[in-house]
């Protein structure tokens, strides 16, 4: 039984068109210009003020919803518990997908959304990049080719930083990345302090862990969350994607003396193709079909693409 098809009587989810799905939107504004979705966009993930339009105003009002209903929830348990001192905490959205399927222009583009709400809420943006082993841990224990598997990540210090937010305490760091040296910065962070929403987005951030037999407590990333997002395409599109931008950082960052990839910057077009064709079939690919799809069926709404980057359906979990 496949719960993820739109024929399948007892799928858990609820299939839209993105025709359909644009209808949702009702009377939300839109409170993006062009100008602005050009610069939250990606050169490799191209996005257009009609997309934003037809999938992000409707996803936009559907949080909405959602983010009042838990602070509805929230005064009613202040209210059981008769407690003053109660502290809000940050309503948190996971969103996870393969690498080159668009994550972070989809996480830029709903931040600066949610943010222009008539509330005005406070809405913060963390990758799950900063929290990657640095380079010579990895090298130290040959991980370096299993970078962004779930095993080349600190999941102690990601769960402490989601542990924090969620219980509300002041100035949080979270690490800092740089795709410019392909590596984490020492000694460098950012400080997220009590956003009302923060989006969490990285590629296995819905996978659990394996459970203990003698039943203790084991905290999954996603267990943090209030609302989860997965961006989905078919894998010869991502392929496509993934090879299409690597192609392209070679006339651009890769460029770059101080480029971890400069070297890749020298090669001719055959050669940098054969490397990005070995990097997505031994790396990218091999990380989205054992790690990252499997978690697909645990996410309150899926984005599925289609040719150029466009969403062609949304699912979205029954309640």
């Amino acid at each position: 039984m496949d719960q993820l098809a739109p024929s399948e009587r007892y799928s858990p989810y609820r299939f839209f068109s993105a025709e359909k799905w644009a209808e949702f939107r009702a009377d939300t504004p839109l409170t993006l210009t062009p100008d602005e979705v050009r610069r939250l966009s990606s050169l490799y993930d191209p996005i257009d003020i009609d997309e934003v339009r037809r999938i992000y105003l409707s996803l936009s009002r559907l949080l909405y919803a959602h983010v009042e209903t838990s602070q509805v929830l929230f005064s009613q348990r202040k209210a059981f518990f008769s407690a003053d001192d109660a502290i809000k905490t940050p309503y948190i959205i996971g969103m996870a997908g393969s690498v080159a399927v668009g994550k972070s222009t989809t996480a830029r583009v709903l931040k600066e959304l949610l943010a222009r709400w008539p509330s005005s809420p406070k809405v913060d943006l963390v990758t799950t990049d900063g929290f990657l082993l640095p380079n010579e841990v990895l090298r130290r224990d040959n991980l370096m080719e299993r970078k962004g598997f779930p095993d080349s990540y600190d999941v102690g210090a990601l769960l402490r930083f989601l542990s924090a937010i969620k219980s509300g305490e002041p100035n949080v760091r979270a690490p800092v990345y740089s795709h410019l040296v392909y590596d984490v910065m020492p000694g460098e962070y950012v400080t997220i302090d009590r956003p009302d929403i923060l989006i969490f987005e990285g590629l296995n951030v819905l996978q659990p862990r394996e459970l203990p037999k003698d039943g203790n407590f084991v905290p999954f990333v996603s267990d943090f969350f209030d609302f989860s997002i997965y961006i989905d395409a078919d894998e010869t599109l991502i392929r496509q994607w993934y090879v299409d931008r690597f192609m392209r950082l070679r006339e651009t960052a890769f460029r770059n003396p101080e480029s971890f990839f400069h070297r890749y910057s020298q090669l001719s077009d055959d050669a940098a193709g054969a490397i990005a064709e070995g990097l997505w079939n031994n790396i990218n690919l091999k990380n989205l079909r054992e790690n990252i799809l499997p978690t697909r069926p645990r996410a309150d709404l899926i984005l599925r693409k289609g040719e150029r980057h466009l969403v062609v359906e949304v699912a979205l979990r029954k309640l």
